[in-house]
Order: C-alpha cells, then sequence, then structure tokens
C-alpha cells in the first residue's frame, strides 16, 4: 500500500478536514488513522493503520496481530506489542497500546508494510495462554482460527511442550474444545 493513501490525523490534513471527508464518505477510520472509502483492507493496510503507534523495536502482538492477519471486523483497544529487539525498551506510556516487555524470537516475527508482526502461530499461541487473564483472548483466537486450518493444531503442539507456564492449562482446555 502506497504511504499516500493513508491519512494521519495532523500529517497532512487536519482532523477536522479528516473528520469531514470521513462523514462525507471520502474516508473510513482504521487503526489510528484513515484510508479512502474504495480502498481494500487487507493486511497491509491493517497493519499501515498502526505503524504510528508502534514504535521501533516493538512488534504488534495478540490481539492487534491477529487483527492485522484479517480476524476481526475491528481493531482491538487497546492494541498489544511485543518486544522485538534484544535490548530494553523504554515505551511512552499510552492509554491506547499495552507494551509486553517479552521478547519475541526472530523465527515469531514477519514483516507486513515494514510492520513488525508476530507471526500466526505466535499469535495463537499468545492469544490462548492469555485466555486465563483476559477472556476476550478467546474471541480473537477463534477468529484467527477460521483465517488458517490447521493454526489450533499447530499451536496445540507447542502448547503441549510448555512447562510451568501460566495458562497452560486454560489453553489447553479451550485447545480440547475445538478440536
Amino acid at each position: 500500500m502506497h504511504p499516500a493513501l493513508f491519512y494521519l490525523p495532523g500529517d497532512r490534513l487536519a482532523q477536522p478536514e479528516l473528520s469531514a471527508a470521513r462523514l462525507d464518505g471520502h474516508v473510513v477510520e482504521l487503526g489510528e488513522g484513515y484510508i479512502p472509502a474504495d480502498l481494500v483492507e487487507g493486511p497491509e493496510v491493517r497493519a499501515a493503520g498502526l505503524r504510528s503507534l508502534i514504535m521501533p523495536g516493538m512488534a504488534a502482538s495478540g490481539p492487534s496481530a491477529a487483527w492485522i492477519h484479517g480476524a476481526g471486523d475491528g481493531p482491538p483497544s487497546p492494541h498489544h506489542a511485543r518486544r522485538a529487539v534484544a535490548r530494553r525498551l523504554r515505551p511512552a506510556v499510552s492509554a491506547r497500546l499495552i507494551f509486553h516487555d517479552v521478547l519475541l524470537a526472530p523465527g515469531d516475527l514477519t514483516q507486513i508494510a515494514g510492520l513488525p508482526v508476530s507471526t500466526p502461530q505466535r499469535t495463537m499461541i499468545d492469544l490462548i495462554l492469555g485466555i486465563h487473564r483476559d477472556p476476550a483472548s478467546a474471541t480473537w483466537a477463534a477468529a484467527l482460527a477460521e483465517l488458517t486450518p490447521g493454526l489450533i493444531a499447530a499451536a496445540a503442539n507447542e502448547v503441549r511442550t510448555l512447562h510451568r507456564v501460566p495458562g497452560t492449562r486454560a489453553a489447553l482446555t479451550w485447545i480440547e474444545r475445538r478440536e
């Protein structure tokens, strides 16, 4: 997706101008900005919508990664990001972003429109391991599973190898209900 097709408030157009264009049906909200109303909303467009929120060294994860991969109709609120570099980060505090200071392995990352995003399998594992903390993770996991056949089985194989990881029991219960 060409950057000229994504509008951030205050960049080329002010928020009132973008709001007027939205009311006129010329643009629609997506993530942190706006896109032309006739643009197809795919993974590249969704990733572009988060590029301004997720700082360098971070990767979209959890519900945000599931949404970028195509799960769900609307973006999650708040968004989630994990550390994608070995060094520690000092992210700016934001009510729109939850930062998980856990390193994502390079094999668990993919680049979508220049934004690091956790792979579908890593995203599924993170979502189902988080069900015991946040029941909404189950909804995102189910939506992601509908997009990729075999994703639950692949995630189940990895979760079954984990020992002493919080959320494993709840994740295995969720998996058993779907197998």
